[in-house]
């Protein structure tokens, strides 16, 4: 296992001495892939709206800051040129030249130069550089140089017996070589020959130069050489970085620098003296060591066309960057600077290398590894690790505790021979022994939860701060051995959540913002202010940096890198921002590392190295936005571009569908630009801001509108805000005609709804007066019907109460002739039958008193009047005394009831009975009391 550990050890050794360490500003990379076009780019230039055009294999690319367009040459040929000269974007490549120009739409469209004219291009001839001067254009081939005059559109041209290498400009004189003759320069539309210096011997010249009245030839193998008064001499710019390189492009900065585009080892920048600034290949950054053509921009970027891909490298930038590309250093957790090195400890290890050089880090031994913790603490710098805690001198390691990792080191406010250590395990002490020995004392105990973050709250009191436990206050005993007492303070817990003191005050961060202890409570309370920048919505990490030298407090969110610095005129602090979205900053979330380099540079540590800011670089620039493109279109149809220099566009009804274009052209890597956009008319607030460079609104209803969009760099809004008027016209079924077809609509409509209504209402009316006729009828029949039944009903009572007479009548005389002939029995059975004749005489005659006959039949008749009639018509041979006895039986009397009313004994009834059936011809079977019932 130790001889693993040492052959590992060795092994970082030996990977540590071939880090080539080098800071470079920020370069963007364009592959072939995003611009959709071939490798090779030949030439860039800049447009006055500060458009980008690059000359490639496959014709003319634009970039506007958001996007690129490819515009295919005419002849589907490589365009080896390109140069912008007042709106126009002058082109050349393959037996052609001519330009582009902006047409309504805001694309480009082309116009060629070598059609119908008096002169005939020369067979393969290509055109390798473009350069204007006072009103013309110069075209330069291999072979000639072509120059047109702009205004009248003529063209003259220069020949030449041999190639034409290059052409240049230098103070308004156009030079150029002839390959093996000389140098020769342009006046009055002729060649002068200036000098056949290098070129007799064979040595190309790139560029041309001005220095301080003389001028530079830069040649392609050999360096730099001055002319001055018809003498050519070498000169010693660079001659170490000149000296094996082969170039091929070149340009002259305007801080004076020059720019050198090589062959095969990517750039080099030297100063005015020929001092070598910077070294760029694709080592460093470029994604190419071919560097076809160089462009300085209007902002200070320098373009390259490579021999694959674009690529800009933001030379004024406040950024520098520290590429990692083997991964051998590792994600950057700490660092510092003494007076001669700078340390940075990673997940690998600890590397150092000399301060404000090009030399390579090298790794400390013993140090594998990862290193959380780098501070220079009463002039030893000490090294917090996963195995302990060791002291640096220079690149060696000296471990002074086994106590396992050790997150953070601190000094003892009043001790000035004691460290108090966070580690795995809760809190531990280093003493001094002598002016520079350290070693490790105890172990504090009675708090073993891990200690990443300590601050000094007061004498013998820290707080610890745990992202998963929450936060701790802790006394411990004047000796910083034990652990008194220790409580969670009431704040939630969070994930890379931290503390730091910063004036004084102990800031907490976590998701929900920013808190600060209030000792006197020994709670936290919220920061509003801070809390602002470092909110749930734009929550990142809550790790908080002291920057005690500089006197600013660093937090970092989503989209930007904040520091607080003590307000100048209040106690108020001042909160600043650094806008730089957290996949550009790609470092370890909730590990961030920052370290004050001095004169406002700061270093922030990267999961693949770090990146510098200079603060006082820093530019609140403000760009401008502009509108690129306008479409529309039907719903779900192809759209068509609109006429940008139109102003107020009318859309028909139908063509309700629109989708805007537009950018702002910022060219630096680590600033993303955002759009807002708002359409006045339907969507009056801003929307949220987004990368996205357009916007497509579908399906619109009529009405009119002002789009309006503005874009932030860097923190920045633009200074304009780009508007586009436009109204859709209303449906056809909303215009003046239509309305009117409908108001007419409407009033026939209407007179032909009244004259139906009246209609209708009429015979409504005539059904209604029937129907209340035919009500009226039903009432009146129900009224009669209701006094028939009334009538009924009387009469249905009286006949109940006649029968009740009747009744009472007839028991009445069958008790009274019962009686009466009790009577008459009675005194039938006495001695002297004469002494009673009178008497039964005149009971007889009551018993055959007609009247009682009479008065009985009365009051049947007034029940069952139609009986009696009923039963002669039947039967009209029945006698009187017949109809008495159907009397009788029709009110159901038995014949021994009927016996007594007839005055007759029960069997005489019996006879009567008889003879009745017979006169009425009933069967034998039939009943003569049912028969009479029924009638």
């Amino acid at each position: 296992m130790r001889l693993i550990r040492k052959i590992l050890r060795f092994s970082l050794c030996l990977i540590a001495l071939n880090i080539q360490s080098q800071e470079v500003p920020p370069i963007q990379v364009f592959t072939p892939q995003d611009y959709n076009a071939e490798d090779q780019n030949w030439s860039v230039s800049q447009s006055e709206n500060d458009f980008i055009y690059v000359a490639n294999n496959k014709g003319l690319l634009e970039y506007n800051g958001a996007y690129w367009q490819l515009y295919e040459s005419p002849n589907n040929d490589i365009l080896r040129s390109v140069h912008v000269v007042e709106g126009r974007i002058y082109s050349g490549g393959y037996m052609d030249f001519g330009f582009w120009t902006k047409n309504e739409y805001g694309g480009l469209f082309y116009k060629s130069l070598t059609k119908n004219k008096t002169f005939k291009i020369k067979e393969d001839e290509e055109f390798w550089g473009i350069i204007d001067i006072e009103g013309f254009i110069l075209f330069q081939s291999l072979d000639r140089i072509y120059i047109y005059n702009a205004l009248d559109e003529s063209v003259r041209v220069i020949e030449s017996e041999s190639r034409i290498n290059k052409m240049y400009k230098v103070n308004e004189t156009i030079y150029f070589q002839k390959n093996g003759v000389g140098v020769f320069k342009i006046e009055n539309g002729k060649e002068v020959f200036v000098t056949s210096y290098l070129s007799t011997d064979n040595i190309e010249i790139i560029n041309i130069f001005d220095n301080q009245n003389t001028l530079l030839f830069l040649t392609k193998e050999d360096g730099f050489y001055e002319f001055q008064n018809n003498k050519v001499k070498k000169c010693n710019y660079a001659e170490n970085d000149l000296s094996n390189v082969s170039l091929y492009s070149s340009t002259k900065l305007r801080d004076g620098s020059f720019m050198l585009g090589t062959i095969s080892n990517g750039i080099i920048q030297l100063d005015n003296k020929g001092n070598t600034i910077l070294k760029i290949n694709k080592s460093s950054g470029l994604s190419n060591n071919t560097v076809l053509s160089i462009k300085e921009d209007a902002d200070g970027n320098v373009w390259l066309g490579l021999d694959n891909g674009v690529n800009v490298i933001n030379l004024n930038s406040p950024y520098k960057v520290y590429k990692d590309k083997q991964g051998t250093l590792g994600t950057i957790y700490a660092s510092v600077k003494t007076n001669e090195n700078l340390y940075l400890g990673t997940n690998q290890g600890l590397f150092y290398k000399t301060l404000d050089s090009q030399s390579s880090f090298k790794f400390v031994s013993g140090t594998e590894g990862q290193v959380w913790f780098l501070k220079i603490l009463q002039g030893t710098l000490f090294c917090g690790h996963d195995k302990g805690t060791f002291i640096i001198n220079k690149d060696r390691a000296q471990k002074i505790s086994e106590e396992k990792g050790t997150w953070k080191i601190k000094e003892i406010e009043g001790k000035p021979n004691l460290l108090i250590q966070g580690n795995y395990r809760g809190l531990s002490i280093l003493e001094k022994i002598t002016n520079n020995e350290w070693q490790y004392r105890n172990k504090i105990n009675g708090f073993d939860i891990s200690s990443r973050y300590i601050e000094f709250s007061g004498v013998n009191e820290v707080l610890v701060s745990h992202e998963h436990k929450g936060v701790y206050k802790i006394e411990i005993d004047s000796t910083y051995t034990n652990v008194l007492n220790y409580k969670k303070i009431a704040v939630k817990q969070g994930v890379k959540s931290s503390i730091a003191k910063f004036n004084n005050s102990i800031y907490y961060s976590y998701k929900e913002g920013v808190y600060r202890y209030n000792e006197d409570k020994q709670w936290f309370e919220k920061d509003s202010l801070l809390s602002t920048f470092l909110s749930q919505e734009k929550y990142l990490s809550g790790k908080l940096i002291n920057d005690k030298k500089g006197d600013r407090l660093w937090g970092f969110n989503n989209n930007e890198i904040i520091y607080i610095e003590t307000g100048k005129l209040s106690n108020k602090p001042d909160v600043n921002t650094i806008s730089i979205p957290s996949k550009l900053r790609s470092n370890k979330t909730g590990f961030e590392d920052l370290l004050n380099l001095g004169d406002g540079n700061y270093l922030f540590g990267t999961t693949d190295g770090y990146f510098i800011i200079n603060l006082n670089k820093l530019q609140q620039n403000s760009d401008k936005i502009y509108l690129n493109e306008v479409s529309y279109g039907s719903f779900h149809s192809e759209l068509v571009p609109i006429d940008l220099n139109k102003e107020d566009l009318e859309l028909s009804n139908k063509n309700n569908s629109l989708k805007f274009k537009y950018s702002v052209t910022d060219y630096d890597k680590l600033s993303s630009s955002k759009y807002q956009y708002r359409l006045l008319g339907i969507y009056d607030e801003w929307s949220a801001w987004s990368t996205d460079s357009e916007v497509f609104f579908e399906n619109l209803p009529y009405g009119s509108y002002s789009f309006e969009a503005r874009a932030i760099t860097g923190g920045v809004v633009t200074n304009n805000v780009l508007s586009y008027t436009f109204s859709i016209d209303k449906p056809w079924y909303l215009k003046p005609l239509a309305i009117t077809l409908y108001v007419l609509s409407f009033l026939f409509l209407a007179l032909i709804t009244q004259y139906l209504n009246i209609r209708y209402y009429k015979k409504q009316k005539h059904k209604l007066i029937e129907k209340k006729g035919r009500e009226l009828e039903l009432k009146q029949l129900e009224n009669q019907r209701q006094l028939m039944e009334f009538k009924n009903e009387n009469l249905q009572l009286d006949i109940e109460n006649k029968n009740r007479e009747l009744g009472i009548a007839t028991m009445n005389l069958v008790k009274r002739n019962e009686f009466l002939n009790t009577i008459k029995e009675e005194l039938s059975r006495g001695k002297s039958l004469d002494d009673f004749k009178k008497v039964i005489k005149l009971i007889n005659s009551n018993l055959n008193d007609t009247n009682d006959w009479k008065l009985f039949e009365e009051a049947f008749n007034n029940v069952d009047k139609d009986f009696m009639k009923k039963v002669k018509s039947l039967h009209p041979s029945i006698t009187p005394n017949d109809l008495r006895l159907c009397a009788y039986l029709r009110l159901n009397l038995s014949s021994k009831e009927i016996a007594p009313l007839l005055n007759i004994s029960h069997k005489s009834v019996e006879v009567k009975r008889y003879r009745l059936r017979k006169k009425m011809g009933l069967d034998h079977e039939q009943s003569l009391t049912n028969y009479i019932l029924e009638i």
